[in-house]
């Protein structure tokens, strides 16, 4: 599987120190040059920025050959979006909303940050959704609570708990 990452999942992810269930669940995951700066940005929290300063075997960084014409996104956002376009990927993850409309409508498949935690748990890797979830809503990343217990419903109904 291909997956080409966007910075916001990887935040949150190593925030609440699951950024681990990403090669289980994917393999190996690629993101521009791009992202990996907005990683390393000083205004970012120290274990954002250690991740990216040691890199797991799984994590490589490519350059898109070149950047999609994409109004109203950063930088980072137009450089997952055109490499994920560039090298055929099959999922990006992407949280921001123009960065996921952009991305849908060039018919790259997206998942955000609680989705991939949601079928991290459903696939056995994860194995306290509801634990992942708490510390989700414990920092200032953003997603609605009715996402995340619409999710959490799901899970257990899923799982019989």
């Amino acid at each position: 599987m291909i997956v080409v990452a966007d910075t916001s999942p990887l935040i949150g992810l190593v925030k609440i120190g699951h950024v681990d269930v990403l090669p289980r669940l994917y393999g190996p995951v690629v993101i521009p040059p791009e992202v990996a700066a907005e990683l390393t940005d000083a205004k970012r929290p120290a274990e954002v920025r250690a991740f990216i300063n040691s890199s797991p075997a799984w994590l490589s960084i490519r350059a898109p050959g070149r950047l999609e014409a994409i109004d109203d996104i950063d930088i980072g956002e137009r450089a997952a979006i055109s490499l994920a376009l560039e090298i055929g990927a099959d999922v990006l993850l992407i949280d921001e909303t123009r960065g996921r409309a952009a991305a849908m409508a060039l018919h790259i498949r997206t998942v955000r940050m609680a989705a991939v935690l949601y079928d991290a748990a459903n696939a056995g890797v994860l194995p306290d959704l509801r634990a992942a979830f708490d510390k989700l809503r414990a920092t200032n990343f953003r997603v609605p609570a009715d996402v995340l217990d619409e999710l959490l419903k799901r899970h257990e109904a899923l799982r019989g708990i």
